[in-house]
C-alpha cells in the first residue's frame, strides 16, 4: 500500500545477482524506502554469460591482480558500512537460471519477488552459495516462499529467456555497459553510488 506521506519515485535498475556492487546498491536503495515509495523496474542482466554452468575461478575473469585486490578492498569497506560481512569467493557462478527465476517471480508480484531477490543476494555474497546450481536455487526459492509453479515456469517457459534478451537489448540501446546502473528521473548513476547521491536523484525525480 502506498504511503501518502512519501513521494513516489520511479526508477530502472540494471543488475545481476553475482554483481557485488549491485548487492551494495540494493542495500542502499532499501534505505531510501524510509523516505520514498520506490517503484523499481528491475532489468536483470547476465554479466558473465560465458561462465560455464559449474562456474569458474575468479582469477579467470580477466582482472589484473592489483585491480582485483583494489576492487575487493573497496567492496569490503562498502559492505562494512552496510553492516555486511562478505564471504570469500574463489569461484564465480553462472547466474542465468537465477535471473530466469527472478523474472518469473516478478510476474507473481512484489510479495514473491522481493523475498527471493534478497535471498539470492544474501546466499551468494554472505553465505557463499552457488547460484549456478539448480538444487541450490530450488532450495533458496523454497526458503523465499516462491511457489513450485513459479519455479517450473521460470525454467520451462521460453518467454523468460526472451525477457533476458530484451533486457540486454535495452541496456545496449541505452549505452549501458556495466552493473549496477540506475536510471532515476533524468539522472544515470553507474556503480555502487553513495546513498546521498541516490537520495539526491530520488528527490529530484520526485519533484
Amino acid at each position: 500500500m502506498t504511503d501518502p506521506d512519501k513521494p513516489t519515485v520511479y526508477l530502472t535498475a540494471f543488475m545481476d545477482y553475482i554483481c557485488p556492487f549491485c548487492f551494495i546498491g540494493d542495500l542502499r536503495l532499501e534505505r531510501l524506502r524510509r523516505e520514498f515509495t520506490l517503484r523499481i523496474h528491475w532489468r536483470l542482466l547476465e554479466i558473465h554469460p560465458d561462465t560455464p554452468e559449474g562456474g569458474r575461478p575468479v582469477d579467470e575473469l580477466g582482472y589484473a591482480p592489483e585491480q582485483w585486490r583494489g576492487m575487493m578492498t573497496s567492496l569490503e569497506e562498502m559492505a562494512a558500512t552496510e553492516g555486511i560481512t562478505l564471504a570469500r569467493r574463489e569461484r564465480t557462478a553462472n547466474s542465468h537460471y537465477a535471473l530466469l527465476l527472478a523474472e518469473a517471480a516478478k510476474d507473481d508480484g512484489a510479495g514473491t519477488f522481493y523475498p527471493l531477490h534478497r535471498r539470492l543476494f544474501e546466499a551468494y555474497f554472505v553465505e557463499g552459495r552457488d547460484l549456478g546450481d539448480p538444487e541450490t536455487l530450488t532450495e533458496l526459492a523454497r526458503d523465499a516462499g516462491v511457489p513450485r509453479a513459479t519455479r517450473d515456469r521460470a525454467w520451462g517457459d521460453g518467454g523468460y529467456e526472451l525477457r533476458l534478451q530484451q533486457n540486454l537489448a535495452a541496456a545496449r540501446k541505452a549505452g549501458i555497459t556495466g552493473t549496477p546502473t540506475f536510471l532515476i528521473g533524468e539522472r544515470r548513476l553507474e556503480g555502487a553510488q553513495p546513498t546521498e547521491k541516490l537520495r539526491a536523484a530520488a528527490q529530484e525525480a520526485a519533484q
